[in-house]
């Protein structure tokens, strides 16, 4: 009886895993090896070690300069509490180009890397900008079809533009959904291939009509920028940005198994070398005399969309309705490295926090905290 009663449970089980892969879902038990076996419960900050990676070199490291008054100041009770309660694992603030606070939570330290998610779709920006600059790509409104023919038939993607995928302007059928494992994210995050995931998307809308934030946008944008530059996105990154900041650790690019890089997230590295990208913007642009990303460019990356309703740029989220206005790369779990302009500062902010914070328009309520109370303790 009890041999009958196996028997058929493991049938059972058996059938349930091939049907499984059979509608696609295979990616699920990846997931579970790298989440629930792992002790979370999602993707996690510190899962890099999991997936198949590319190495963003730096060949020249640089320490930040420390202000006179580096770590003088505590930070008063009502930022250790928000910092505390959303498991933080750096905080660290930059002041006219110098490292002036600097602490870490829960085991983390100066080296640790962590997991930028969607903070890498505004290096993937970046790059598309180096790549119009140097003429890889002709110009930002080029149709994505000039690089995979496919979508030239493809109804509404025939019109695409790289600069309607920049602005989250594609009219992709995608839902940007963190926790439904059945939906795009997870199978563009768990899966085999990056291009199964969203090569095979419809299109709801024509390109360029509605503004709508969506991982997948920005993953197409990176295969049309990798093929245009014939190398890894990593390379290029390392070669035009990583070298030139002085970053001071090689960081990692998650990758599919074709090597391809996860574009809409995934770069690891930590909060000082994160810093510094939010230095360049700071800085228009340049390291000392070196101008390494076009200022146009970036003045189009900071420059709110009309579509967006003011609060997207290209990459970049923008808030210039707060009283100190900022923008910033943002990514899940409440991964920030904000620019104020007005008081020449970067924040950098790392961490896992459990639930998503609340926020206006897909911009979190804790990066206005964060810019208000530290602007207030350092200005």
């Amino acid at each position: 009886m009890w041999l009958i009663i196996l028997q058929s449970f493991l049938i059972i089980l058996i059938l349930s895993i091939i049907l499984t892969y059979i509608l696609g879902y295979g990616y699920l038990f990846n997931g579970i090896s790298k989440t629930y076996l792992k002790g979370k419960m999602s993707a996690h900050i510190d899962d890099g070690k999991f997936f198949s990676n590319h190495i963003i070199e730096t060949k020249s490291p640089k320490t930040w300069e420390k202000a006179s008054e580096y770590n003088e100041k505590e930070l008063p009770k009502n930022i250790v509490d928000d910092l505390n309660q959303s498991h933080t694992a750096a905080f660290l603030v930059i002041k006219n180009g110098k490292l002036i606070h600097e602490q870490y939570w829960n085991g983390y330290h100066q080296s640790s890397k962590t997991n930028s998610f969607s903070m890498a779709k505004a290096v993937t920006v970046m790059l598309f900008g180096k790549a119009l600059e140097e003429g890889k790509i002709s110009h930002s409104d080029i149709h994505f079809s000039e690089y995979f023919d496919e979508f030239k038939t493809k109804g509404l993607a025939k019109n695409l533009t790289l600069k309607n995928l920049a602005q989250m302007e594609s009219g992709l059928d995608w839902n940007e959904d963190y926790k439904n494992p059945f939906l795009p994210n997870a199978k563009a995050y768990y899966g085999k291939s990056l291009n199964k995931a969203v090569f095979t998307r419809n299109f709801k809308e024509e390109p360029g009509t509605q503004f709508e934030y969506q991982s997948g946008s920005t993953q197409l944008l990176g295969f049309a920028v990798k093929k245009a530059i014939n190398q890894s996105l990593a390379s290029y990154l390392s070669d035009k940005f990583w070298t030139p900041l002085g970053m001071e650790y090689n960081a990692e690019w998650s990758t599919d198994e074709s090597g391809m890089e996860k574009t809409y997230c995934c770069i690891h590295s930590n909060a000082r070398d994160f810093a510094k990208l939010g230095q360049l913007f700071l800085d228009n642009g340049k390291v000392g005399d070196y101008q390494i990303l076009n200022l146009d460019f970036i003045n189009q990356m900071r420059t709110p969309t009309q579509k967006s309703e003011e609060i997207y740029g290209m990459g970049l989220w923008i808030n210039n309705d707060n009283p100190i206005q900022h923008y910033y790369f943002l990514g899940l779990q409440g991964q920030y490295i904000i620019m104020v302009p007005e008081y020449n500062m970067v924040i950098v902010r790392t961490g896992s926090y459990n639930d998503l914070p609340k926020n206006d328009r897909g911009r979190p309520d804790q990066v206005k905290f964060l810019v208000n109370e530290t602007v207030k303790l350092f200005s």
